[in-house]
């Protein structure tokens, strides 16, 4: 069994019109966000074995404001990849639980792609920045790794943890 967990980054600023877009920075909202899911994820026992990260700015500070130890391998052939090479890389890799970190539309396809059925949220269609999906699949290789495959464990979005939480 392995479980296959899918992070698009969290909110990213556009602050700065002339920044090139492999470079953009989260913004605040992002940076909460992003720390909410570490979090989010701590308390259900999801820590990833390996991620498989783009290597622009704001996966990779998605990533690290997550705060989770675990092999990372940045990769800029998953900037703006597509599914099917998304699928390509997760084919390679190792570990009980995989996870990677990265953009629109590939990775909310990936999702889509790879689970038997949608779970029932009104987000999963358009995966919002910072969406996560947690799915198993029953595989012993990560190279058996196949579509409509996963059961869906987990989707949330940094939204659904806010409103979660008591107000104080």
């Amino acid at each position: 069994m392995r479980q296959l967990m899918l992070l698009r980054h969290a909110k990213s600023s556009w602050d700065d019109p002339l920044a090139d877009d492999f470079d953009r920075a989260l913004n605040d909202r992002g940076r909460r966000g992003a720390a909410a899911m570490g979090d989010w994820m701590r308390s259900n026992g999801l820590a990833p074995d390996l991620v498989l990260c783009s290597a622009a700015a704001r996966t990779v500070e998605t990533w690290e404001l997550l705060k989770f130890e675990a092999e990372v391998k940045y990769s800029p052939g998953l900037y703006h990849a597509g599914p099917d090479r998304m699928l390509a890389a997760l084919q390679k890799a190792e570990g009980e639980r995989v996870m990677m970190v990265g953009h629109n539309p590939g990775m909310g396809a990936l999702a889509a792609m790879m689970v038997r059925n949608a779970p029932v949220h009104g987000r999963f269609g358009d995966y919002p920045t910072c969406a996560l999906t947690v799915a198993e699949f029953d595989i012993k290789d990560w190279a058996d790794l196949a579509p409509r495959q996963g059961r869906v464990l987990h989707f949330l979005t940094p939204h659904d943890i806010e409103n979660a939480s008591p107000h104080a």
